[in-house]
């Protein structure tokens, strides 16, 4: 086994996980090729990866790009395409939003290693995705850092674990009071203390909405009830999150907060590769390890977040995409950090839910968020 070599899709490889899944592969030419490379916008990325990687099949969004790409030899495939092609070993979907769903379950439905760094497609199509997994015998291998220290936390358990403890910074705004929040900038949001991540998920870190889309995912991941998932801000981000057994014992998964550690564990599960890139916890430099709950009323996003998991239906699919239509929002000056949950909470009152909705479904709910918050904001500044 140790010498078969590994065929990778990169889903999303110019973006932040991409470009640290490719940094892995390039440690381990002997295990793993880049069979398939996608990208959004950024073109000229993607062809300086073209080159470097030959890529059998390349995707990417805007189609005139291919006039500027190197004129290798690939073939252009959707991301669909790719992520079910039988010469894909392992599909790698890194891609943002609501782009990593169609990709997540056409992979599913071929019954493909799936190393997923794509929160919204289980956020949004959670029952799908997991019940098309296990007809089809695909495993979903999570590449978000909590996810993955709970699956290392569950490796060669036979009993189900009693309770997951999901850890969260805490972001950079811990301890701001209301006033303070109303004032933060999206240059202070895009300054997160531990990871380096791109800025949609830097700023839903800051608001700890990526928290609330961690406990719907874990929810679905390793079948759990949501009341048996608990979220402790753990500002140093060294545990990455922990087990509760019937017993009452706890495993905890440390490391240093480096996502190439858990993208590794997902390409080479099960086994674990030396690499020396990788850094190592300096014990003696760890002063203290603390733990808090989060304050549910200075970060409403989590609370949100919990509450559309638990409703279901499409209210998941409506919370991720009145989040990222805020989320743009803030980023672009329109509104303020204390706007978003605000947003969020109008939308997913006036939605209408679908129970067990099916994929058409779960996007048409994606749309009509995506337009109301739109609405609301030019309601509120006509």
């Amino acid at each position: 086994m140790g010498n078969i070599v590994k065929q990778v899709a990169v889903l999303g490889s110019t973006g932040s996980i991409g470009r640290q899944t490719l940094e892995v592969i390039s440690v381990f030419p002997h295990r793993f090729h880049i069979i398939g490379l996608a990208a959004g916008k950024n073109t000229a990325l993607l062809a300086e990866q073209i080159k470097e990687f030959q890529p059998r099949f390349v995707s990417y969004q805007d189609r005139k790009a291919g006039t500027r790409l190197t004129k290798a030899e690939y073939e252009f495939l959707s991301l669909e395409e790719i992520a079910s092609h039988p010469q894909v070993d392992i599909v790698v979907i890194a891609t943002s939003g609501k782009w990593g769903l169609k990709p997540a379950l056409a992979a599913a439905k071929a019954g493909k290693k799936i190393a997923l760094a794509n929160k919204e497609s289980l956020v949004m199509a959670g029952e799908i995705i997991t019940s098309e997994a296990k007809l089809n015998g695909a495993q979903i291998m999570p590449v978000d850092s909590e996810h993955s220290a709970i699956w290392q936390c569950l490796e060669g358990e036979t009993r189900k674990a009693a309770r997951l403890i999901l850890t969260a910074s805490g972001g950079p705004f811990l301890h701001y009071s209301s006033a303070q929040l109303d004032e933060v900038t999206p240059e202070q949001a895009l300054r997160h203390p531990s990871w380096r991540m791109g800025k949609k998920v830097t700023v839903d870190s800051a608001t700890l909405m990526n928290k609330g889309l961690e406990v719907i995912e874990a929810h679905w991941l390793f079948d759990m009830p949501f009341d048996n998932i608990k979220v402790l801000i753990h500002p140093q981000s060294i545990v990455h999150s922990m087990v509760e057994f019937i017993d009452g014992s706890v495993k905890a998964q440390l490391s240093y907060p480096d996502m190439r550690l858990p993208i590794q564990y997902a390409l080479s599960y099960p086994e674990r590769l030396a690499n020396p890139q990788l850094p190592r916890l300096d014990w003696e430099g760890i002063k203290e390890l603390t733990f808090e709950s989060p304050d549910l009323d200075s970060f409403p996003c989590l609370k949100l977040a919990i509450e559309a998991g638990k409703k279901g239906g499409t209210y998941p699919a409506a919370l991720c995409a009145a989040d990222e239509v805020a989320v743009e929002l803030f980023l672009s000056g329109r509104i303020k950090f204390t706007d978003i949950a605000r947003l969020v909470r109008q939308a997913l009152e006036e939605h209408q839910s679908i129970s067990h909705p099916t994929v058409e479904e779960i996007m048409a709910a994606d749309n009509w968020a995506r337009e109301k918050v739109k609405q609301l904001v030019s309601r509120d500044n006509p």
